[in-house]
């Protein structure tokens, strides 16, 4: 189901909870990072039990890059969250919703 959503819900819960329920784009990110967090906790927990964790200290550099951009994505959108109006955020949601669409039917 997480894999469904998207990462903290930005290809399917967010959009749906702007166009279906019409909440404002900064309500809906925060929405969706309140239904992710159960989840991820979860699924951490399952995969900690199965040793399903032992891929990442095989891979530990992009392990490590992506934290990075995880954590640096995160402050910054966290600083960033007044700063924009949703006339900006909806219109840049669909562009990169677009872009993931079309990178997704091209991958093999």
């Amino acid at each position: 189901m997480a894999a469904i959503m998207g990462v903290a819900g930005g290809e399917l819960l967010i959009p749906t909870i702007v166009l279906l329920f019409g909440e404002g784009i900064k309500t809906a990110g925060s929405l969706s990072l309140l239904v992710s967090l159960p989840t991820m906790l979860v699924a951490f927990a399952r995969y900690s039990r199965d040793g399903s964790f032992a891929v990442l200290g095989a891979n530990l550099r992009f392990t490590v890059t992506m934290a990075a951009g995880s954590i640096a994505g995160a402050v910054l959108g966290g600083l960033l969250l007044g700063v924009f109006p949703d006339l900006v955020l909806i219109p840049a949601l669909a562009v990169i919703l677009l872009v993931s669409a079309v990178k997704l039917a091209r991958h093999d």
